[in-house]
């Protein structure tokens, strides 16, 4: 049975006592976390979170004073960070050009040069163990934390949208990470709950192309022919401000450069977090349930296919950096609530391809003026458009039985 995963974001209100109790304990579990990453690193990249409780259990304990849950987990996001960081390598291959000819080799964990470290104090703590929710005499609802000093009791903030999860049974709360912010301690709760609503994408009811771009942050193209520009011009030029900002910060490079530059990028991820939510959330509600949202697939895309060397160094780093995949990562996990799906499609040709003929060359894009002109058939319409509408015949040809649908000549296994 499918599930649906969220995380609840519960702020704390804790005194100056219980601060220090939670500076305490996330601090040492930081530091066993980061002896733990040491091991793993110089020890053939362990990544098996039992195996290494067998091997360093007893010294995490009696070094930094954990119990016994809390050292237990230590050995879990150890693993868990690097399965991570396993996965965003494999992700981004590295690439050089040599001449005419570009070559790709895929990235391990072994392309590491240092171990992991955990610079940020944290804590994972699990349900009904190292935390659970308790009444106080007048029946208000308190979160209570076991902390090295013992058990503490404290008041909460409970966003609004998540409420649902505490009122239904349908949802279990799952793991907490301990984490403070600007001096605030938040608590971040897992939320997990099945559902029969299970999408069949071999029989959606709209199917739609999305490119992403920078000019316009996503442009989306359905079956009635109709499409959504999605404009990123006002977002690139406060993007624009923030860099500038960072290189004024940097090229100061005193202690308040520092911390500001640090408070800065904080904020410029929170500000691209909340636009990415703001374009999904569009997205699935114009469509509604039951739609295949089709984009391509980046992994390992390099931008140089995309006139990379026509942007200035500023738009070059604007197109690396802005946050695709975590659009991505919205969008699939909000399609899902909604009854809907995400699949990703290959992305070589879908912006060289004509959509009315099929024919395939480079040279009708026109990045300079935004449109596609076919050589062949005369066919014009904006590049943007032209790339959604090749990534929609893609999808629709995925919902046609083709599991992996692509233009141009099929690469054959084997011989």
């Amino acid at each position: 049975m499918p599930k649906i995963v969220r995380t609840i974001k519960l702020h704390l209100h804790a005194n100056e006592e219980t601060d220090a109790a939670f500076r305490n304990m996330t601090e040492r579990y930081a530091q066993a976390c980061n002896e733990i990453s040491e091991y793993t690193f110089n020890n053939g990249l362990i990544l098996n979170s039992n195996e290494l409780q067998n091997r360093l259990y007893q010294t995490v304990r009696k070094k930094y004073g954990l119990k016994a849950q809390l050292a237990v987990s230590v050995f879990k996001t150890v693993t868990a960070r690097y399965k991570t960081v396993e996965t965003q390598l494999k992700q981004n291959p590295c690439r050089f050009r040599d001449g005419e000819k570009t070559y790709s080799f895929r990235r391990d964990l072994t392309w590491l040069q240092k171990p992991i470290v955990f610079s940020r104090p944290q804590a994972d703590l699990v349900r009904n163990r190292d935390y659970s929710f308790v009444a106080d005499g007048n029946g208000k609802r308190l979160i209570s934390i076991n902390t090295l000093d013992g058990r503490v009791k404290l008041e909460y903030d409970l966003p609004k949208c998540c409420q649902q999860y505490f009122m239904s049974d349908e949802w279990k709360l799952g793991t907490g990470k301990l984490v403070s912010l600007y001096g605030q301690w938040y608590l971040h709760i897992s939320a997990t709950c099945e559902t029969d609503d299970t999408f069949d994408d071999a029989a959606p009811r709209h199917v739609v192309g999305i490119d992403r771009g920078l000019r316009f942050l996503a442009t989306l193209y359905d079956e009635k022919g109709d499409t959504m520009f999605i404009d990123g011009r006002e977002i690139m030029k406060k993007r624009d401000r923030f860099r500038q900002l960072r290189a004024e910060l940097q090229a100061r490079g005193t202690r308040s450069a520092k911390r500001a530059l640090k408070r800065l990028s904080e904020r410029e991820n929170r500000w691209m977090s909340d636009v990415n939510h703001r374009i999904t959330k569009t997205l699935v509600e114009k469509y509604g349930p039951d739609t295949l949202f089709v984009l391509e697939d980046l992994t390992g895309v390099s931008f140089s296919e995309r006139n990379m060397n026509s942007r200035s160094s500023a738009g070059r780093s604007e197109l690396r950096s802005w946050a695709f995949y975590q659009l991505e990562q919205y969008l699939s996990y909000k399609a899902e609530a909604n009854g809907s799906g995400v699949i990703k499609v290959s992305a070589e040709y879908t912006s060289q391809r004509c959509p009315k003929c099929g024919r395939i060359h480079k040279e009708n894009r026109h990045s300079d003026i935004h449109e596609y002109i076919c050589d062949r058939c005369g066919y014009r319409s904006n590049d943007d458009r032209v790339a959604a509408m090749n990534i929609r015949l893609l999808g629709t040809m995925y919902v046609s039985g083709d599991e992996n649908p692509r233009f141009g000549a099929r690469r054959r296994s084997g011989k």
